[in-house]
Parts: structure tokens; sequence; C-alpha cells
């Protein structure tokens, strides 16, 4: 008899996880801790908190009626509302926290490259460009070349 029992729950225990149900951590991780600790239910520290085990018992009764990890939460959501969930959902204005930390960096990334741009251009502006001075022929000497040779050549007489 106790070989069938054993037999029959971990039946249920293969049948539970091959079918892709949620796991009891990842509904715990899931949920905020309504004690204020600001923790999920799962990583709540408080010693017996008055909300944490409660919660896990409520996760035990969602699980044992076989509902998905979607059910449970929209369960839960139910009951508590929305601060009941660890991350916001994506629809609605929940979508608003989702997207504007990538769209801030976007336009700030826009707003550098216009900055750097705008700096380069008033740079070449008020940057007078110095006249490129002819390069002589190697064989050929200037004028003042030829004034220092003679003058050198005085002296060394």
């Amino acid at each position: 008899m106790r070989l069938a029992v054993a037999l029959l729950v971990v039946a249920l225990g293969v049948a539970a996880f091959a079918d892709g149900g949620p796991s009891f951590q990842e509904l715990e991780e899931s949920l905020t801790c309504q004690c204020g600790c600001g923790l999920t239910v799962h990583a709540c520290n408080h010693l017996q908190c008055p909300s944490a085990i409660p919660l896990r018992q409520e996760i035990r009764q969602q699980m044992a009626l076989g509902l998905t990890r979607e059910q449970v939460l929209a369960h839960f959501e139910d009951k508590y509302g929305e601060k009941i969930l660890s991350s916001p959902t994506t629809q609605g204005f929940n979508l608003t926290a989702w997207t504007m930390p990538f769209i801030i960096l976007a336009a700030g990334g826009v707003l550098v490259v216009l900055t750097l741009l705008r700096w380069r251009r008033a740079g070449e502006r008020q940057t007078p460009r110095a006249p490129v001075a002819a390069v002589p022929n190697p064989g050929e000497q200037s004028a003042h070349e030829r004034t220092l040779e003679r003058e050198l050549e005085r002296f060394d007489s």
C-alpha cells in the first residue's frame, strides 16, 4: 500500500513537472511581500512574517488547484492589487516603465552626438587656418638662405 501511494505521489510530481507547471519558488519570486520589507515573498527574511507566511500557504493552495503561473498571478493581482506583483505588467501605463529607460538612453545618445557635432563645427569656424608655405625645391636656396651663407662666409674669413 505504501509503495502504491509513493508511486502515485511521484507520478503526480512528474506529471506536474512535465506539463510545465510553475514551481513554488518561481511563484514566490513573482510576488512582493506586503510586510513592508520590499522583498519578494521568497526573499523575505523576517521571522514569522505576518505577510509572507500566509502568502506562501495561499501559493500552495493555488498550486494544488493545478493553475498555471499566469492564473496564479492573476488570482493574487485580483485579490491584492497590482502592487503584489514583483515586476510591472507590460500593459497600459506600466508599458511606460518598461520603455522609458530605453527611450531616455536613445535621446541622451542623440543629444550627445548633436552637441559634439556642434562643438566641432564651432571649433572649425573659430580656428584660423595657417597659410601653407610653399616648400622650396631642395636644390634651390631662398634669398634668406643666400644672405645667411654670405654672412657666414664673411664671418669665417
